[in-house]
């Protein structure tokens, strides 16, 4: 799929979700939704954007074509598998350019990928055995975090050493949360 193509598929889908919405949606916020710098734009972009400017306020129109945009993937992922396909990879085709297109559809919620969730799970795990190794080695060879070898402690050592673990569990979550937070589509 190229990127005329991806476009032609999502401003298709994005009109058929305005009728089906009873939303008015211009020719000239259709054609807008071609937008580019770059060569790929089918007409002057440059007039394309001072005939827009004069007549749509663009933060309404990204608003607009953003939740027709979200209304109408929720459809098609709902209706037809393939569409669903085609809508993903005509993202992906769009994403290596400067396309306006997608600044129109910033606001749709991103999905991960089913496997996902299993990656970060794994990294946090294998973090927080990293993290518990190096403290069994350090305490196996004898050395000493904040305290002397010759003072005791009222806490039981094994709740010093589920609190530590607890505690290394959590910035193992706190860091995978933090990885976590790329958006995929």
């Amino acid at each position: 799929m190229n990127a005329r193509e991806a476009k032609d598929f999502l401003v298709q889908q994005t009109v058929e979700q305005a009728a089906l919405e009873h939303v008015p949606f211009s020719d000239l916020e259709r054609r807008m939704m071609y937008f580019t710098e770059s060569d790929d734009c089918p007409e002057d972009p440059f007039a394309l954007n001072d005939a827009f400017e004069a007549e749509y306020d663009s933060g309404k129109y990204e608003r607009k074509v953003s939740k027709l945009m979200h209304h109408a993937y929720q459809r098609i992922r709902k209706e037809n598998p393939e569409a669903t396909r085609q809508w993903k990879d005509a993202i992906a085709t769009l994403g290596h350019g400067d396309h306006y297109i997608l600044v129109l559809r910033g606001q749709e919620p991103q999905e991960r990928p089913s496997h996902d969730s299993l990656k970060l799970l794994l990294a946090g795990l294998l973090l927080g055995a990293i993290l518990m190794s190096v403290m069994w080695l350090a305490n196996h060879y004898g050395i000493r975090w904040g305290k002397e070898p010759n003072t005791t402690s009222s806490r039981p050592p094994v709740l010093e050493r589920v609190f530590f673990l607890l505690l290394i569990l959590g910035v193992g979550c706190l860091f995978v949360k933090f990885l976590g937070t790329k958006k995929v589509n």
